[in-house]
């Protein structure tokens, strides 16, 4: 179909591009769709000089049962669009994002993430870097070849193409935290490893394993679950608990589904935070500018651990641009992390035995894992009690159309600040007191005169409203989140 563009596909298809490349139901993502997302980016791409007929462009996926079918949809776009595409096989996205980046080359990663199976995704990298906001009009005004004697009606490709031979790029991945570490950096801790249906399942138990840790696999699914290590489902924190009731654990950890956000658990299988361990792995790594969205937990001032602890939006393509300028005005160290423990690399920094580790300015979930894990002389937990005790909490309602945000938004931001914060301590101050800041930098951020914080935002990628909340005890964090949910399920 001549004429039609990136964006057209768009509103067409309903796959849109959320916090973390393009994102939709699996039915909506045909192969025609998915072939017009890969083609417009290249496109883009050779506008920007950064890919050109027989260039390489690498690609991975995760283990959805949907994602080998819009690979070769993929494949087939780098093929004609001129490029000749290298397999990495179903490997975790920051193993993908390290060789790529390694080899100047673009690359892109079919994955959902945390969400369920009925759904997937592709997230797209330039040779230098993540996709971030600013590339999405540039990519979307493309105008992808989608003659229609390529697909079937039901946009299928008349004929698919067979994925080339897998590329290794599991090796350079663990060896960078080999090298890192050090080789016996876990001698004589006992660690689970729940492994569900994370990409990264046997690299993670890989990496500690050659660090010299003893290891339990745990959990290991052949059907997909949604891990969100953001908001944690309630088996996954009954099972951690089960797991550790023996005691036989130092640690027990995880991965979402592509396996570039943690779980860690301490020895009685009490699940951190990924803000929390952010804070902990950028103070290892001796971090002086630390970049976090606004939804993480405030300990990270509190602590000030820090020179410099700048808020952004939520998204890996927001912490990135702001570490890119802390990295252009000359901060010595810059790391980034999400409050789903995504942890972000802008730096070069020393590792063991005189190496130095290269920056990964994407989101991963090795190092953060490791670097609590190797801290000197502490285990997990009085790490944890080292922070100052602020306590987040984060759940969603889903569904939750986008148009019930937006009606949900209107009423919350109606007439002047002081009718907004009024607003807001007649919905919610019956448990939290007077609400006496707000802060829009992405959905609607309360504090409250009890210290309780409360915000509200549509999911990027899904039809989901997330709550976060955060209080001085972790019981009242869950408390007053539960709370909320009920008052907007109440409300709409």
């Amino acid at each position: 179909m001549p004429g039609i563009t990136v964006a057209d596909l768009m509103i067409e298809s309903g796959v849109t591009f959320g916090t973390s490349g393009a994102r939709g139901k699996v039915d909506a993502m045909t192969d025609r769709v998915c072939y017009g997302y890969v083609c417009g980016f290249l496109a883009y791409l050779a506008e920007l000089g950064e890919f050109a007929p027989g260039r390489k462009v690498a690609l991975a996926g995760d283990l959805r049962p949907s994602s080998p079918r819009i690979l070769a949809a993929c494949a087939r776009a780098i093929r004609d669009s001129g490029g000749v595409a290298v397999f990495c096989g179903y490997v975790p996205t920051p193993a993908l994002a390290l060789f790529a980046f390694a080899h100047a080359m673009p690359s892109l990663m079919v994955t959902g993430s945390h969400i369920p199976a009925d759904r997937n995704g592709i997230k797209f990298y330039r040779p230098v870097g993540e996709v971030l906001k600013s590339d999405e009009p540039g990519m979307a005004r493309q105008m992808p070849d989608l003659a229609q004697g390529q697909f079937t009606e039901s946009g299928e490709l008349v004929l698919p193409e067979p994925l080339p031979p897998i590329t290794d790029v599991e090796s350079a991945y663990v060896q960078r935290y080999i090298d890192h570490f050090g080789s016996g950096a876990l001698v004589g801790k006992r660690i689970g490893v729940y492994q569900h249906s994370a990409v990264g399942r046997d690299v993670l138990a890989r990496i500690v394993l050659t660090l010299g840790a003893e290891v339990e696999l745990l959990g290991r699914s052949d059907t997909f679950i949604p891990v969100d290590t953001e908001a944690i489902r309630p088996e996954d924190v009954a099972l951690a608990h089960a797991w550790a009731a023996g005691g036989k654990f130092d640690a027990i950890i995880s991965t979402d589904g592509d396996s570039d956000r943690p779980l860690l658990a301490d020895e009685t299988g009490q699940w951190l935070r990924g803000d929390v361990l952010g804070i902990l792995c950028a103070a290892q790594v001796g971090a002086t500018s630390v970049v976090t969205p606004v939804s993480s937990n405030t300990a990270l001032e509190l602590s000030r651990l820090f020179g410099l602890c700048r808020r952004t939006r939520i998204g890996s393509p927001y912490v990135i641009a702001a570490m890119m300028e802390d990295l252009e005005a000359g901060s010595a160290c810059v790391c980034g992390y999400e409050a789903n423990g995504g942890f972000l690399l802008g730096s070069a920094i020393p590792g063991a035995n005189g190496t130095t580790t290269a920056a990964l300015c994407t989101r991963d979930a090795v190092l953060p894992i490791l670097a609590v894990l190797t801290a000197p002389a502490a285990s997990v937990a009085a790490q944890l009690a080292s922070l100052p005790q602020r306590f987040t909490f984060s759940d969603r309602l889903s569904p939750f159309p986008r148009e019930a945000s937006e009606r949900l938004f209107a009423r919350l931001l109606k007439g002047s600040l002081a009718e907004q914060l009024s607003e807001q301590t007649r919905l919610f101050g019956g448990f939290a007191q007077e609400a006496l800041a707000l802060d829009l930098t992405d959905g609607v951020r309360a504090s409250f005169a009890d210290g309780t914080i409360i915000h509200l935002r549509p999911s990027g990628n899904a039809p989901e409203l997330r709550c976060y909340t955060e209080a001085d005890t972790e019981m009242a964090a869950v408390e007053r989140n539960h709370q909320v949910i009920t008052v907007i399920s109440g409300l709409l």
